[in-house]
């Protein structure tokens, strides 16, 4: 099974915006194989616009030229990829990648190439062009390299398989796809026909999609057509989104399950924003950095490492590199928030999970902006009688008889495992 659990690794896009480069990529997918690897972490994406010669921050260039062969598709630009010259494309970076023991991904946008449309070249495996197949009043609202394809086009199947072989030739293990998470369902048909052209490639890939908030109605069909899908918008490194993911969490973890993640985003963490200065760190507090990768953990959304790996403080590395947290990300079953509650003065969150392995997780967090201490009751936890309790932050170890204490800073979490 294609993300029988979430898929964990490191995204480009908090760090370079548009601009990654070969080395770059090289640098931090040698960082995880030796210092995360071994904790799960395995996959490395470029996200957009890696086909782009102009690029430099996470500013687009409207209508700039875009790499692209004779059959409409996009390829690296070699200039920022050397290893991609004389037609390799991706190949030579995804070996590279996959001699480390990691994974290699791509982001892509949905559709096809506004140049290719303009300059009407062919597609593979049809007498049909790009124009022909081109859905030109479908665009994207905040990138200009694309226009949809028309799903009823003869034509338009053969373009999409066309991609994803010449992926799978380059040895793509993970696609993040753009402008179609919330785009239904407008666009419900070009997304089946992608994730058809996907899943007939003849290489496993994980299907991500972009961007968010995702349609809570659509929820089944996200399961049907793809792995992960966001349910935010992008989401960076301030209290106010991270507060808010609690509300997006709770109404999306049902969802949850073997080959299917609700996505709350990278985690913007460490060094980011590098395109624009090297002195750029999270803004996220040391407590809020924990509240975060507490909440996706026991929500179990897909963990995707923002920051620029080779800057990772000791701190910074303890927080991703925790076992029992990352068992915690693998082991959740069934997790859900218990309760909201205002006390005292703070406003508290309450998760649970059953843990697969037996006894359970318990997820507190003080959301509010003042020091707290709260009693959670064992009824909370649908516990009947004295257990022990590990702090998994810490792995400070207590015993449950009626009730437990938890004293949380502000904006701070805590989790446990129950037996």
């Amino acid at each position: 099974m294609i993300a029988k659990t979430p898929p964990m690794g490191w995204n480009s896009w908090d760090c370079y915006g548009a601009a990654v480069t070969e080395d770059i990529v090289r640098q931090n997918a040698e960082f995880m194989a030796k210092h995360l690897k071994q904790y799960g972490w395995e996959y490395i994406v470029v996200d957009i616009q890696w086909y782009e010669p102009k690029a430099v921050t996470h500013v687009y260039n409207p209508f700039t030229e875009l790499c692209m062969d004779a059959y409409s598709r996009l390829i690296p630009d070699e200039n920022r990829f050397p290893s991609s010259a004389g037609g390799k494309g991706f190949a030579p970076l995804a070996e590279y990648v996959h001699g480390l023991g990691l994974k290699f991904g791509i982001h892509i946008m949905r559709g096809i190439p506004r140049q290719a449309v303009h300059q009407n070249t062919g597609i593979l495996g049809t007498d049909k062009t790009a124009r022909e197949i081109a859905k030109t009043a479908s665009i994207c609202r905040w990138n200009t390299d694309m226009y949809g394809v028309d799903p009823e086009k003869e034509g338009a199947e053969a373009y999409y398989n066309s991609i994803f072989e010449l992926y799978a030739a380059w040895g793509v293990d993970f696609i993040k796809c753009d402008d179609i998470c919330r785009e239904l369902p407008h666009e419900e048909a070009e997304l089946v026909m992608l994730s058809n052209a996907l899943k007939g490639c003849g290489r496993d890939m994980v299907l991500s999609l972009s961007p968010g908030p995702a349609l809570l109605e659509k929820a089944e069909l996200y399961k049907q057509v793809s792995n992960m899908w966001r349910i935010t918008d992008d989401f960076w490194d301030q209290w106010e989104l991270l507060y808010a993911m609690f509300e997006r969490a709770e109404k999306w973890c049902t969802h949850s399950g073997p080959g299917h993640w609700p996505d709350a985003d990278m985690l913007p963490i460490g060094p980011i924003n590098q395109v624009w200065s090297k002195e750029n760190r999270t803004k996220f507090t040391k407590e809020e950095q924990i509240t975060m990768l507490t909440l996706w953990s026991i929500f179990r959304s897909p963990l995707m490492l923002g920051g620029e790996l080779t800057g990772f403080d000791a701190f910074t590395l303890a927080l991703v590199t925790n076992e029992a947290v990352l068992a915690m990300h693998q082991m959740a079953r069934h997790a859900h928030q218990v309760w909201r509650r205002v006390i005292g003065g703070s406003e508290y969150i309450l998760w649970t999970a059953v843990c697969a392995e037996g006894g359970q997780y318990a997820a507190v967090f003080n959301v509010g902006d003042h020091n707290g201490t709260i009693e959670i009751q064992l009824r909370d936890l649908e516990i009947e009688h004295a257990s022990t309790a590990m702090e998994l932050w810490s792995g400070e170890e207590s015993t449950i008889d009626s009730s437990l204490t938890v004293s949380l800073n502000a904006h701070g979490a805590k989790a446990y495992q129950i037996r």
